[in-house]
């Protein structure tokens, strides 16, 4: 997540889904607020130009997150917002967080993100179109290929969820460091 502020410009706010099996990136550029709506519409933006086409036949979704920030494992929002997403595609959502700390272990950071970087480094970042241009132009020698769109939704702020919310099922965590790992069960339509 890299965010780029400017008062005249306005703000891009890229986020990233990386699927590591193809070597295809997909790049969500927010220009709002970093919530967790935002990153969870980031992911259904993905599903929807590129994973339901890449697996059809797909019942279930794993996602690796960094422990804080819009997708942190404490953020009830984040955790609601799966659930409707789960219910909304029909998917198992299977999250498995980075501990605190270990966040570049995450593979979107070496194998995608690096090679944004690396591709408008000296480029001024002048407008969207730029932005979006030169991520969707990031490939390496490996076969990556990313795809990039703008996502002019407006998030809130400080959404509050409420235990009931966040206790209204589907959520189960793992055995091992269940805080971490979980699975957003989808309620069966019908």
């Amino acid at each position: 997540m890299h965010d780029f502020p400017d008062v005249q410009l306005g703000k891009a706010i890229p986020y990233g889904v990386y699927d590591i099996a193809k070597n295809e990136g997909w790049v969500n550029i927010g220009i709002n607020h970093d919530t967790a709506k935002f990153a969870v519409n980031s992911i259904r933006r993905w599903w929807m130009e590129m994973g339901k086409h890449r697996f059809p036949q797909a019942t279930r979704l794993l996602i690796t997150a960094d422990a804080g920030g819009s997708n942190g494992h404490r953020s009830r929002l984040w955790k609601v917002a799966l659930r409707e997403l789960a219910n909304d595609l029909q998917l198992d959502i299977t999250v498995c967080h980075f501990p605190p700390g270990t966040s570049k272990w995450n593979k979107i950071e070496h194998r995608l993100f690096s090679f944004i970087s690396q591709n408008w480094r000296g480029k001024p970042l002048l407008d969207l179109t730029t932005v979006v241009n030169l991520i969707s132009h990031t490939t390496t020698s490996k076969g990556l290929t990313v795809r990039c769109a703008i996502d002019d939704n407006k998030y809130e702020k400080r959404i509050k969820v409420s235990d009931a919310e966040l206790n209204a099922g589907g959520v189960k965590k793992h055995d091992f460091h269940g805080d971490w790992n979980y699975t957003i069960e989808k309620q069966k339509i019908g």
